[in-house]
C-alpha cells in the first residue's frame, strides 16, 4: 500500500514536470528566436542536472528547479516588454515616429491588453501618414491609406480595451476630421470625451467644427456659446467669437 502511494505521487511529479516543461517552452517562444520544445527541454536539463530524477525527492528538487526557470523566463519576458515601451517612448519624445513604431509593433508582442501601447501606435501612424509623401509622382497613396488605417484600427482597439481612455478617443476624433474627412464618426466620440471631461475646452472646439463640416450649425453655435460662457481665457474666448462668426455666416448669409 505504502509502495502503492510512493508511485502514485511520482507520478503526479512526474506530470508537473511535464507541464512545466510545456510552459516554459510557451514562454521561449515569446522571445526573439524562439526555440523548440525539444530545445528548451535539453537546455533546462544542462542548466539545471536533472536529466534524469527517479526517487520523490530527486523529483520534487527537479520541479523546485523547473518551477524557477518558469519563472525566470516569465519575468524576462516582461521585462523585455517594458523595455521595447520604453525604447517607444523615447524615440516618441525625439518624434522618430517610424522607429517609435517598430518597437511598439515589439511591445503589443508582450502586453497585448496594453490599451496605451495601442494609442502610441495611433499616434505615430497618425504622424506617419503625414510623412508619406508621394515620392514618385504617381498619384499612389497606397503608403499613407496603410498608415491611416493602422492610426484608426490601433486607436479602436485602445478604446475597446478601456472605453473612457479620453485620449484614444480624441486622437480618434482628429483622425476623422482631418485626415479621413468624417465629421459624423468624430461626434459621438467628442461628445463621450466631454461626458468624462466636461471642460476639455479641445474637445469643445473639435466637436463644434465637426458640427459645423457636417451642416449641422446650430449645434456648432451652441458648443461655441458654451466655450464663451465657461472660458476663463480670453484667448480661447476670442476664438471661439471668432469662429462662431464663420458659422453665423454660414448660417445667414447669401
Amino acid at each position: 500500500m505504502c509502495d502503492e502511494g510512493r508511485k502514485m505521487k511520482k507520478q503526479k511529479i512526474f506530470f508537473k514536470i511535464a507541464r512545466l516543461i510545456l510552459l516554459m517552452a510557451f514562454l521561449s517562444i515569446l522571445l526573439a528566436c524562439g526555440p523548440s520544445v525539444k530545445s528548451v527541454k535539453r537546455l533546462q536539463f544542462m542548466e539545471e542536472k536533472v536529466s534524469s530524477p527517479n526517487t520523490i525527492e530527486e523529483l520534487e528538487a527537479a520541479v523546485a528547479k523547473f518551477e524557477k526557470r518558469v519563472l525566470d523566463i516569465s519575468e524576462a519576458n516582461s521585462q523585455i516588454g517594458i523595455w521595447y515601451k520604453m525604447i517607444a517612448t523615447r524615440y516618441l519624445d525625439k518624434q522618430m515616429y517610424n522607429e517609435a513604431l517598430k518597437a511598439l509593433e515589439k511591445a503589443v508582442l508582450y502586453y497585448p491588453t496594453n490599451q496605451n501601447l495601442y494609442y502610441f501606435i495611433g499616434v505615430s501612424a497618425g504622424f506617419m501618414a503625414k510623412a508619406s509623401l508621394d515620392f514618385e509622382a504617381n498619384g499612389s497613396r497606397v503608403k499613407a491609406e496603410y498608415y491611416l488605417k493602422l492610426s484608426e484600427s490601433a486607436y479602436k482597439r485602445a478604446i475597446e480595451l478601456e472605453p473612457t481612455y479620453v485620449r484614444s478617443l480624441y486622437g480618434l476624433s482628429v483622425l476623422y476630421l482631418f485626415d479621413l474627412n468624417e465629421a459624423e464618426k468624430a461626434i459621438p466620440l467628442l461628445q463621450k470625451v466631454l461626458s468624462i471631461e466636461t471642460k476639455h475646452y479641445d474637445a469643445m472646439f473639435l466637436l463644434a467644427r465637426a458640427y459645423y463640416m457636417s451642416y449641422e450649425f446650430e449645434k456648432a453655435l451652441d458648443v461655441y456659446d458654451k466655450i464663451i460662457s465657461l472660458s476663463a481665457s480670453e484667448q480661447r474666448t476670442r476664438q471661439a467669437e471668432e469662429n462662431k462668426k464663420i458659422v453665423l455666416d454660414a448660417l445667414y448669409g447669401d
